[in-house]
């Protein structure tokens, strides 16, 4: 038998000593980008505030709701059209990515904040589109910045750490209401500067901080993540406990500020949690390396030999780009760009997505007219999008948390969770569809957390059906179907029934459209032919994805996550 010496992995990873480099070590750590991540996303969700702004847009402009809904539709366009960003994220930096959607959000959002407040010449209607269009793209730069890369850097937790990096982008609309009421009052048209600035200042501070980086096991690891996970639950049950107070009584400015003030401070007490961990590994760094003695059987020394020193292999010829489309490597493995968009297991998903994300979007657009049809004061209606944000948070981080919990505990397919969350979806539109006192409150709730539930799910399954090799673009292209069910669903049935309704109402009066101003449908009619239309479209789509789970569910039952494991050890090995 031979012997070897082996030195310790974590020996020589780092450089520098002293204070500056363990500063350094902090910065550059990976626990650090996961806070850097999690500010980012937070900045991530000003489409969801859509629905506090959107009134503002209509009566400033005298748009009637075809045309706020066709607004909706670009908003919502460009929030799910990211293949730009995924294409861009494979040839260029992290922080190059970031950068542009920085740029893209400033720009977007502050031409319709000049337009709203009267800075410039009322804007033609494409031109509107065009600016929403691009602020809500931004977006996708900072999910493909963002997110991506946490899930490369953390490939054996990604189901936890796509549950809390959206769950911070949908917490992101509650907390920047707070914000926003704190800076500037209760004033719409300053929600919209807000929005243009803040997302834009996160990206350019945390630049150069998120990026891919080399995979480590750490046997806590799924720990911090539950305590990242707690601190975001307080911050969540405070934001609701604000939001009910907030539509109880008026807050006076202080109040305002002193609640913005203690949200800000729950959103960095994951940086302590980052900066302790990242210290645990710069103290493990610099311990001194240690020798240890390894013998080796003679057939681990023989393979060895054969992996230093390997027998030429037979070139083959190469394979084109459209013959390999029809030999899919199996599921889980790397797939190229081509064969996860031709494959059947993405046009399910598609179809699926298409009604359940399209729905959710129409939702959550309308919510602020819905709740003007029922009768709701405007106080009220800013709640209603809070509380969508918030259970917008607990989807997102129930649907991570509990799927990765049943996938590795029970072999339960991710899938099947997609299905349970979109038949949710369904009752509460039917609950809108259908209203009784109070039953927005329910609806809003039921909504925020179907809609948070999908994405984790949907970004979860493309990572591990189609591979990481090229999931930057694989996860923008799996969320095209929700804009175009978007505009179907609102733009081409939504608004014009609401549209429909409301000429009805006025010629019941003798007015026509030339006598108003603005087009306003009153009462429990207005929505309900549209939204019993998206309960069905989206029960369908639970059926659907019922398709998915029987053609995974053998996928699912082995180890996905074992390849992961094996490279690891096998870096570590080498090290």
């Amino acid at each position: 038998m031979g012997e070897t010496s082996m030195t310790s992995a974590i020996h020589g990873r780092g450089g520098g000593g002293g204070a500056c480099g363990m500063v350094l070590h902090i910065l550059r750590g990976r626990w650090f980008s996961v806070f850097a991540s999690f500010l980012i996303m937070a900045g991530a969700g000003a489409t969801y505030l859509f629905g506090i702004y959107s009134k503002e847009i209509k009566a400033t402009l005298g748009y009637d709701q075809t045309t706020l809904n066709l607004l909706g539709f670009f908003k919502d366009l460009g929030a799910n059209v990211g293949v730009l960003s995924g294409l861009l994220a494979e040839v260029t930096p992290t922080w190059f990515v970031l950068l542009v959607g920085s740029a893209m959000n400033f720009s977007g959002y502050f031409m319709i904040w000049l337009a709203v407040a009267g800075k410039i010449a009322k804007p033609k209607v494409w031109h509107m589109c065009a600016y929403i269009c691009i602020g809500a793209n931004s977006q996708n730069f900072a999910n493909t910045g963002a997110l991506v890369t946490c899930v490369k850097n953390f490939p054996e937790s990604r189901g936890v750490m796509l549950g809390l990096l959206k769950g911070f982008v949908g917490l992101s609309g509650a907390v920047m209401t707070q914000l926003y009421l704190a800076i500037y009052g209760n004033d719409s048209k300053s929600l919209i500067l807000l929005i243009a600035w803040l997302p834009a200042a996160l990206s350019v501070v945390f630049v150069y901080t998120v990026r891919t980086m080399k995979v480590e096991r750490q046997p806590n690891e799924l720990n911090v993540f539950y305590q990242f996970l707690y601190v975001s639950i307080v911050l969540a049950l405070f934001l609701m406990g604000v939001t009910i107070a907030q539509k109880q009584v008026v807050f006076p400015h202080w109040a305002y500020a002193t609640s913005a003030s203690i949200c800000c401070f729950l959103l960095f007490v994951p940086l302590f949690i980052s900066i302790r961990e990242d210290l645990v590994l710069w103290n493990l760094k610099k311990q001194p390396p240690s020798e240890i003695r390894v013998e080796k059987p003679v057939e681990v020394e023989l393979k060895e030999k054969e992996i230093t020193n390997p027998e030429p292999e037979e070139k083959k010829p190469p394979v084109s780009c459209w013959t390999s489309i029809c030999n899919k490597p199996p599921r889980g493995e790397d797939y190229t760009i081509l064969q996860a968009l031709l494959s059947l297991d993405m046009l399910v998903l598609f179809v699926a997505t298409l009604f359940g994300l399209g729905s959710s979007l129409t939702a959550v657009d309308n919510l602020g007219q819905i709740g003007e049809s029922l009768g709701y004061p405007q106080r009220t209606v800013s709640s209603f999008v809070s509380l969508v944000s918030i259970y917008n948070y607990f989807g997102r981080v129930f649907s991570g948390f509990v799927s990765e919990s049943l996938l590795v505990k029970y072999k339960m397919p991710r899938p099947l969770m997609m299905t349970i969350v979109l038949i949710l979806a369904s009752i509460g539109y039917l609950i809108v569809a259908f209203p009784f006192p109070g039953s927005l409150y329910i609806a809003s709730i039921i909504t925020g957390f179907a809609f948070g539930a999908q994405l984790p799910l949907l970004f979860a399954i493309i990572s591990e059906l189609f591979g990481l090799k090229y999931y930057s673009t694989l996860f923008n292209c799996g969320q095209l179907a929700s804009p175009i069910g978007s505009y179907i669903l609102n733009v081409k049935i939504t608004g014009m029934l609401y549209d429909r309704q409301a000429l009805e109402e006025l010629a019941k009066k003798g007015l026509t459209r030339s006598d108003v101003k603005e087009l306003v449908c009153i009462g429990t009619q207005c929505y309900r032919n549209s939204f019993s239309i998206l309960a069905g479209g989206t029960f369908f789509g639970a059926l659907i994805s019922l398709v998915l789970v029987m053609r995974t569910r053998k996928f699912y039952r082995s180890d996905i996550y074992k390849k992961f494991r094996e490279s690891v050890d096998d870096a570590d090995a080498r090290n």
